[in-house]
């Protein structure tokens, strides 16, 4: 796994076969979007599982990207969202509160956060090292000097 300094493995409460991160650790950044540091293998041991909860802010893009072999469900807790998704991202759908979302590797997708407010998502992925394997996709919106999926390994703030 790819070191980041956001995570704090320390923050993990190891209670014997159950490990707690209390208040869902500090933030972190990823391509536009702040995320809680949620547990992975980068700090509970996890081998094949990462969550976490992403805030998007209010016309905010996470640029294009895919999965590269893994699985990502995500549950909506506020706000709407759009993902334009599949080769050449000339598919579109609207999600709001209340939705689930299941993404397969390999998908091609840009996210927009469409609403008022900030948008609000509980994230489950298959694999434990989280955006390691995360694979930048061409993208309209992206600035000409951010080329790849950025992800800031500092804390957020």
């Amino acid at each position: 796994m790819k070191p980041d300094s956001s995570i704090k493995p320390e923050l993990v409460e190891d209670l014997e076969g159950i490990k707690v991160l209390r208040g869902g650790g500090g933030e972190r950044q990823w391509n536009g979007i702040q995320y809680k540091q949620g547990l992975s293998g980068k700090n509970c041991g996890a081998k094949a599982l990462s969550i976490n909860v992403a805030c998007v802010p209010p016309g905010a893009i996470a640029y294009a990207h895919l999965h590269d072999g893994f699985e990502v469900m995500l549950y909506v807790v506020q706000g709407r969202v759009r993902h334009d998704f599949g080769e050449g991202l000339k598919y579109s759908v609207d999600n709001q509160a209340g939705d689930f979302i299941y993404i397969e590797p390999g998908v091609p997708h840009e996210v927009f956060n469409v609403g008022d407010e900030p948008l609000i998502a509980f994230v489950a992925r298959s694999t434990a090292d989280e955006w390691d394997k995360i694979v930048s996709y061409p993208s309209g919106y992206r600035p000409a000097d951010q080329p790849d999926a950025q992800y800031s390994t500092e804390p957020a703030g």
